[in-house]
């Protein structure tokens, strides 16, 4: 490991230098990219040097822990070293991994309701709370992009799609994996008999693109602008705010109306536009790769159903991790998880594939 910590150093080293040079300061994107990289090689500096400190502490007690005199207080250190250093030799390994293009990026989070009509607009909306709870957790900002709007019994509010943006520090890493079928297990509140009913949500986690990823030029665009339909403020409802984007080439359409001025709704909606374009992308690239993989780790594949709420057992089954013990990844807290006590899970759920990708990539 020590020749892999050198070149660690050496790298960062490399790129403290190109922090310094005014050519590279001048270059907004590469400048972005180079300071993105030396945080991420300064933490695994950190570990290195810690491993080193370690590894060095440990040999030096080799020699005590011969002398029965000293040997009861050297083994209590050598205890430490051992349980410390397979920790952080975990996190250098998982640093080392190849990284994902998108980490560090803000996302947009889109929901949607599938089957199950107004019982999954109403999950959707539930979906979408415990998610702007769990932002708020962890001191990031939401901004509602695009939503379409359902109110059931005249009070409870779901939604058919709702498009957030999420701004905030590792918001990607966090919730990455969140994208998929997510199912509920409840009796609705349509429901006058009692019974439990099954209903889903998909969960689209779109990385924010930058400018070079996707080009989108006029011609390919249809913009229509027409008046707001739904709750609004004062004007939404009078005026031609409302903006509908149809991108000619893949037939993608968005429409945004929250805002009382078209030009913020028409901004609104090109950025969801372009994460739309960027997952299309990703998705056609997956669907290439898949013919030549037995299996994908953390594709996002929203065909897929990745979670279970079962709001009558108080649990929370994620159907793609597996205990060590075999059995499926349960937390019998819902109710923390929905109002946005999402640790425990989301940590599990990284935890689990970023083992896969380690096993994988050990396994070249």
């Amino acid at each position: 490991m020590f020749l892999r910590l050198d070149d660690i150093e050496a790298r960062h080293a490399e790129l403290e230098r190109q922090l310094m040079d005014p050519a590279i300061a001048g270059m907004r994107d590469k400048y972005r990219k180079v300071t993105r990289e030396h945080a991420e090689v300064g933490r695994m500096v950190e570990i290195a040097r810690e491993i080193r400190a370690l590894e060095a502490e440990r040999a030096e007690l080799a020699e005590l822990l011969a002398d029965p005199d000293m040997r009861e207080m050297a083994q209590a250190d050598n205890e430490r070293i051992n349980a410390r250093l397979p920790i952080i030799e975990q996190q250098l390994r998982l640093l080392l991994l190849p990284k994902d293009p998108y980490e560090g990026r803000n996302i947009l989070l889109e929901i949607r309701a599938g089957t199950g009509g107004d019982e999954a607009a109403l999950f959707a909306g539930d979906l979408f709370r415990m998610y702007a709870r769990y932002v708020e957790k962890m001191g990031w900002k939401l901004e509602v992009m695009a939503a379409s709007e359902v109110t059931v019994n005249g009070a409870q509010q779901g939604y058919k799609e709702i498009v957030s943006q999420i701004s905030g520090d590792n918001a990607y890493s966090h919730l990455k994996y969140e994208a998929g079928v997510h199912r509920v297990q409840r009796v609705p509140a349509t429901e006058s008999q009692g019974r439990i009913h099954t209903s889903a949500a998909t969960i689209a986690v779109m990385p924010e693109p930058d400018e070079i990823e996707v080009k989108i030029v006029d011609k390919d665009l249809r913009i229509d602008v027409f008046r707001a339909g739904g709750p609004g403020g004062q004007s939404v409802n009078t005026t031609d705010s409302a903006v509908r984007i149809t991108h000619l080439p893949t037939g993608l359409v968005v429409i945004c109306q929250d805002e009382k001025s078209q030009t913020k709704n028409k901004a609104k909606a090109m950025k969801v536009l372009s994460a739309r374009l960027l997952q299309k992308q990703e998705d056609e690239q997956h669907a290439i790769e898949a013919a030549d993989r037995k299996s994908q780790v953390g594709t996002g594949d929203r065909s897929e159903r990745i979670r279970t709420y079962n709001y009558p057992q108080n649990r929370v089954t994620d159907h793609r991790v597996t205990n060590a013990d075999g059995t499926t990844f349960t937390l019998y807290k819902l109710e923390q998880i929905v109002g946005g006590d999402m640790d425990e899970l989301i940590t599990g759920v990284t935890s689990y594939f970023q083992a896969e990708l380690l096993r994988e990539a050990e396994g070249r």
